[in-house]
């Protein structure tokens, strides 16, 4: 369902974004995605990411194997560790985006309600982190909003996922992955909020919560019929 809902938003995006793990190449979900965007119409641009990992010669093959299936607008090589190449993606969006109006004050974040926008930088860092291993199959929800009387604030969020070796893969070595994932969500919602942030992330099981309709309500989704 929910592999359902991307493809369906792509149908109606201005512009197409492949992001791919230079270090994986184009195998397992790269491959099919490939394969499927054959048929999408949108203007297509393709991102090479962790290319500090990966010599000049592999990316410049991997980057040629990809538009020789695709015919890709632009392509950019980035490292999203080290902000490498990040700024050439936004500004080609920039420029190559139509103009619109503003649907919201020109000085308003988003339209989420915080908790909301909380759970969404986390999931952004989660994706970041490990969109190969876990593309589709996790959710996170803010549990716990508390402001506390030093002016901080506590958040508690939990990271939903469909399978115990989903898990395993969240948390990481001695913990070492979320705790990445924890401190990069965190300084983001600080300088958001401008206050100091206390994130605590937990990862829970639970089954098929890509097939459960009310999830997608909560992502502003509309579900797959």
């Amino acid at each position: 369902a929910m592999v359902t809902t991307a493809w369906g938003g792509a149908k109606d995006a201005d512009i197409v974004l492949l992001l791919i793990d230079a270090e994986r190449g184009i195998r397992g979900d790269a491959d099919a995605i490939l394969e499927r965007l054959k048929d999408v119409r949108q203007p297509m641009v393709l991102i090479l990411n962790k290319v500090d990992r990966v010599k000049h010669e592999a990316l410049l093959a991997l980057s040629a194997a990809a538009n020789e299936r695709v015919p890709f607008k632009r392509t950019f090589m980035v490292s999203a560790l080290t902000g490498s190449g990040c700024k050439d993606v936004l500004d080609y969006l920039a420029e190559a985006l139509p103009v619109g109006p503003w649907y919201y004050p020109e000085d308003q974040i988003s339209d989420l309600p915080m908790r909301q926008l909380a759970a969404e930088i986390t999931r952004e860092k989660l994706y970041l982190r490990l969109h190969q291993e876990l593309p589709y199959s996790s959710h996170i929800e803010t549990e716990k909003w508390e402001e506390k009387p030093d002016g901080s604030v506590r958040i508690d969020q939990t990271i939903y996922v469909e399978r115990d070796s989903q898990k395993k893969i969240v948390l990481g070595h001695k913990g070492e992955t979320i705790r990445a994932i924890g401190q990069a969500a965190r300084m983001e919602i600080a300088g958001i909020l401008e206050q100091k942030v206390h994130l605590f992330l937990f990862v829970k099981v639970r089954e098929n919560w890509g097939d459960d309709p009310e999830r997608y309500r909560e992502m502003g989704l509309e579900f797959p019929r």
